[in-house]
């Protein structure tokens, strides 16, 4: 996306019209992992998949659609081929936050921040700083604090799943770098193959033997508590936060945005504390706290590497 960076002495309230629906987008995907533990199950989870995002898909057709008719054959190509990644991650990350905790899945999903330059650093071959790597280590440690419960054990499979979907993350953002048809793509219409080619997988997966009952099995069965959750991830975590992005970025600078919604695991954590009554005991807590620092100083440490310097070209 491209982004119109705005005067670093923006007067403060206009600065605030630009941060509130940021802050909006970072709490709803926080509370996500709530809703999403709240409305699905082992059985249910390719069908709940396949409802929440045929809700939106129609929307993001007809509002992109004449964007959608621009795209060439290699642009719906590599974007079909990220829907496919966009695919494992959402289920990975669903059949995850099924088994662990809402603020455990908030907080170890969180960790892409870390995998993603460190991947990048090892497809570049540029080798990052050792305050980085620190940070890394640091978060690495605080994940490992925070998936025991009263003393050491082994993680759980919904922790490990988390974990996955974490580097399936990296994988997205890193070939959504280096896939060319894609990056001069209109953000909408690339955002709508993507899910189109979402849903498609789930779709056939729903279809297949074994994977569960159907979606309309499951969306029959719902009450009012259901629909309301999924309404919930379907209309605010996918298609408010789309559109508060696309908004945002062109009136604010992509770090600010970065920076509003890399506070996605500390609502993550509130809601699964606050609304979900779970509790992280005092092992969980350390590792909660030393997630949080390594990501922000991994984040910030990230930034620092990135700007160009005498040794470094502003292409790096």
């Amino acid at each position: 996306m491209s982004a119109a960076v705005v005067p670093a002495l923006a007067p403060p309230r206009r600065a605030w019209v630009t941060d509130l629906p940021l802050l909006l987008v970072a709490a709803v995907w926080g509370a996500s992992y709530l809703a999403a533990k709240g409305i699905t199950t082992t059985h249910t989870v390719i069908a709940v998949l396949v409802l929440r995002f045929a809700i939106v898909l129609p929307a993001l057709a007809v509002a992109g659609w004449r964007g959608l008719r621009a795209l060439s054959g290699a642009q719906w190509r590599g974007a079909g081929l990220l829907g496919l990644v966009l695919s494992g991650i959402f289920l990975l990350e669903t059949y995850g936050v099924v088994h662990t905790s809402a603020t455990n899945a908030g907080l170890i999903i969180s960790l892409t921040m870390i995998f993603t330059p460190l991947a990048e650093a090892a497809v570049t071959r540029v080798r990052p700083s050792g305050a980085f790597l620190a940070a890394a280590g640091l978060s690495v440690l605080g994940v490992v604090l925070l998936t025991q419960g009263g003393g050491f054990t082994s993680p759980s499979g919904g922790d490990l799943l988390m974990l996955l979907a974490a580097l399936a993350r990296t994988v997205h953002v890193l070939a959504m770098a280096r896939i060319k048809a894609v990056q001069d793509a209109d953000s909408l219409s690339l955002t709508t193959v993507q899910l189109g080619s979402a849903v498609a997988v789930f779709a056939v997966l729903a279809a297949a033997p074994g994977t569960g009952p159907a979606p309309w099995t499951v969306a029959a069965d719902f009450g009012a508590a259901e629909w309301a959750g999924l309404i919930f991830l379907s209309v605010f975590c996918t298609l408010f936060a789309f559109f508060v992005q696309m908004w945002s970025v062109r009136r604010t600078s992509p770090s600010r945005v970065s920076l509003l919604l890399g506070t996605e695991p500390l609502w993550a954590a509130a809601v699964g504390i606050a609304i979900g009554g779970e509790r992280l005991g005092v092992l969980g807590v350390v590792g909660a706290v030393l997630v949080l620092a390594g990501t922000a100083w991994g984040r910030r440490r990230a930034d620092v590497d990135a700007e160009p310097g005498p040794d470094r070209p502003a292409s790096a």
